[in-house]
């Protein structure tokens, strides 16, 4: 059987096919360009133009994300981001009690699994501050790559705004003040380690998986290892992939 997992993010769309209980192929596109190019309207609703993703004949489709609602996924099963992202990290650790931190694109979601299932969440959708827009931002304040921004983590500069907008002219102003790049990109995501803090440390666990393109960020894993009480930290071989990947094991499990 041939299962499509797709989840429509606000930065990205991540596309995943299982066969059996294996991911066959995977596929990621940035928002703008897959409206563009994969998709269509139809019936006053943008839909998907599977022929253009070349992924084959398939048995079913789950559908998540940010843009579920806004996208006529075909026949598709839509789900909840939580669910998804939740299956997601159970196939992709075989761990079954474990908080779960989510930052995508637009917002940061943490989640405590008990036995297989969520039995409490903390979701902030509300504050590019807390998601990986901050860091796109920020990389362009400092004229640097967000691939370089991620590597710095020590001696990070203090950053106090808890707004993406101020954030921005603060950083400025540390920038005018002389501080290094090292310092400054370490300012940047030590700060975004201080507004995910107090979400994580509400759901205690042995383990703590981390997911999302933000997963990629190695200080942010780093101040999660170092300051944190966890034993252990996972970050999944496919942190983008993880809801698409959910979609299908929801299915499976189903």
């Amino acid at each position: 059987m041939r299962i499509i997992g797709i989840d429509l993010g606000s930065r990205s769309v991540k596309i995943v096919v299982f066969e059996g209980n294996n991911i066959a192929e995977n596929k990621i596109f940035s928002t703008s360009f897959f409206y563009k190019n994969c998709c269509f309207v139809k019936g006053g609703k943008v839909a998907i133009d599977f022929d253009s993703l070349n992924l084959g004949e398939f048995d079913k489709i789950i559908s998540t994300g940010y843009g579920r609602n806004n996208v006529n996924v075909e026949n598709a099963e839509v789900i909840l981001e939580l669910k998804a992202h939740a299956y997601g990290a159970m196939w992709q650790t075989k761990l079954h009690d474990f908080t779960l931190v989510d930052i995508g694109g637009q917002d940061s979601k943490v989640m405590s699994i008990k036995g297989g299932k969520m039995v409490d969440m903390m979701l902030n959708d509300k504050c590019a501050a807390s998601c990986g827009r901050y860091l796109e931002n920020m990389a362009v304040v400092m004229e640097i790559s967000v691939e370089e921004l991620v590597e710095y983590f020590k001696d990070p500069v203090q950053l106090n705004s808890t707004c993406a907008v101020f954030g921005e002219s603060e950083l400025i102003g540390k920038i005018s003040e002389g501080y290094s790049i090292e310092q400054l990109g370490a300012g940047v995501n030590y700060s975004l380690f201080k507004r995910i803090r107090p979400l994580i440390e509400r759901f205690p666990e042995d383990s703590i998986v981390i997911t999302g393109g933000v997963a990629k960020n190695k200080a942010f894993v780093k101040y999660i290892k170092t300051e944190l009480d966890f034993k252990r930290v996972v970050v999944p071989s496919f942190p983008q992939l993880n809801g698409a990947i959910g979609c299908c094991y929801y299915y499976l499990k189903k």
